[in-house]
């Protein structure tokens, strides 16, 4: 699994149900650098083999050599391939390993089913955690209980303690972007939210995330429109938002990695969908009833879990994702 966060807050499960069932395992990870500073340390995850981009277009193939250059000395009895475009499969063909275990045909889009020699059964869409899943039930290996155990380091907890004392009441974190636009809500809602969050609920309103351009440009139209008193804490710091999460009452977020590290962390999250479709990639197993459904074309559509992705970021409205922060308050503050 080597790229988006979320992605990589499903794998720990995974990585912790073979270390139950299988404790003398020796579990190599090959990342990206982002998501790795999520997995960090994690006790299941004996080595990281980190894969840079460092180079692109005709010169990508150098990346590839410099993987190969690390995987010297290396055999593996197992490779789960878990990531299915065709970069990924290009990994998995390099690596030693007797047993390449990945997705059905169907599923392992861009050719990625040609680079493994065992693949796991068909199966109707779910949620993306049950998915990744199907490798472990492919293994014999019970999924339960389901853990996720993202690492704060003492040091990590100090600074995290120094952040929550400098506030006069309970955090409330706001992710304001994502890499894909259509996931985004809009500025002028987030404005509205954050005056009934503050005012009506008493919570300290963050703006958490990424430093990107647009996640920067996010915030300060967030600022210029509301009247509450948000605390502007993006940075290019995934360390840093773990903790932050980890300390606040509740998040607030649309479909992107920050929320999957809420529900790792059992931060009480609502999740504003549109564009992703929620019975897939909503917060497992809880937190479900936070969910503001704008993928639904109408209220109490049954539609079924799939891939597919619809323009409905613009069906959220202030009133749907404040109904869902009262419910959070009540249910789980």
């Amino acid at each position: 699994m080597l790229s988006a966060i979320g992605d990589a807050v499903h794998v720990l499960p995974v990585a912790n149900a073979l270390k139950r069932a299988w404790p003398g395992v020796r579990i190599t990870w090959i990342i990206q650098s982002t998501p790795s500073a999520l997995v960090a340390g994690h006790p299941a995850i004996d080595e990281f083999i980190v894969c840079e981009r460092r180079r692109r277009g005709l010169r990508a193939w150098t990346n590839f050599a410099d993987l190969a250059q690390q995987l010297r000395g290396h055999h593996f009895d197992l490779a789960i391939a878990l990531q299915v475009y065709l970069k990924a499969g290009i990994i998995v063909g390099m690596l030693p390993a007797e047993r390449k275990l990945g997705f059905d045909r169907a599923r392992a889009r861009d050719g990625n089913w040609i680079f493994t020699n065992e693949r796991i059964p068909p199966h109707s869409p779910q949620h993306v955690q049950q998915q990744y899943f199907e490798f472990l039930h492919h293994l014999d290996v019970d999924p339960d209980p389901v853990e996720w155990g993202i690492l704060i380091t003492d040091e990590e907890r100090e600074a995290q303690d120094e952040f929550f004392r400098g506030l006069d009441k309970p955090a409330c974190a706001v992710v304001v972007g994502t890499t894909k636009s259509k996931k985004n809500w809009t500025a002028e809602g987030y404005a509205r939210a954050l005056e009934e969050i503050e005012s009506t609920h008493g919570l300290q309103p963050l703006l958490v995330g990424g430093s990107s351009q647009a996640e920067r440009h996010m915030a300060a139209e967030i600022l210029s429109l509301t009247r509450a008193h948000p605390i502007d804490v993006l940075a290019d710091d995934l360390r840093r938002l773990i903790y932050l999460i980890d300390g606040s009452a509740l998040t607030v977020s649309p479909d992107t990695g920050p929320l999957h590290i809420s529900r790792a962390l059992d931060t009480p999250v609502v999740g504003i969908y549109g564009y992703t479709n929620p019975k897939r990639t909503g917060p497992y197993r809880r937190y479900y009833d936070l969910v503001v459904d704008g993928y639904a074309e109408f209220p109490g559509e049954e539609y079924p879990i799939s891939t597919s992705h619809r323009d409905g970021m613009k069906r959220v409205t202030v009133d749907m994702v404040l109904e869902k922060v009262d419910l959070a308050v009540r249910n789980y503050l």
